[in-house]
């Protein structure tokens, strides 16, 4: 089931809330109760290796993933 972020049109209260994908209805708010609530816009993080590599996210070696040939 994936984790949807909602916000209460009542309280503005925000939570998060595992929903089955067939479920069409949105939840209950926890904190008040109402059932105006909206599935906000998620977003996700994507951190870099901390394994110590010089090396761009992209692979690429030098300018980066814009700059240079690539190539070495």
């Amino acid at each position: 089931m994936p984790l949807y972020e909602y916000s209460c049109k009542e309280c503005g209260h925000r939570f998060e809330e595992l929903v089955s994908l067939s479920s069409i209805e949105a939840p209950l708010c926890p904190s008040c109760g109402a059932e105006k609530t909206e599935k906000l816009l998620s977003t996700f993080s994507a951190s870099s290796s901390s394994s110590g590599s010089s090396v761009p996210p992209c692979g690429m070696k030098g300018g980066g993933c814009g700059g240079g040939s690539g190539f070495s």
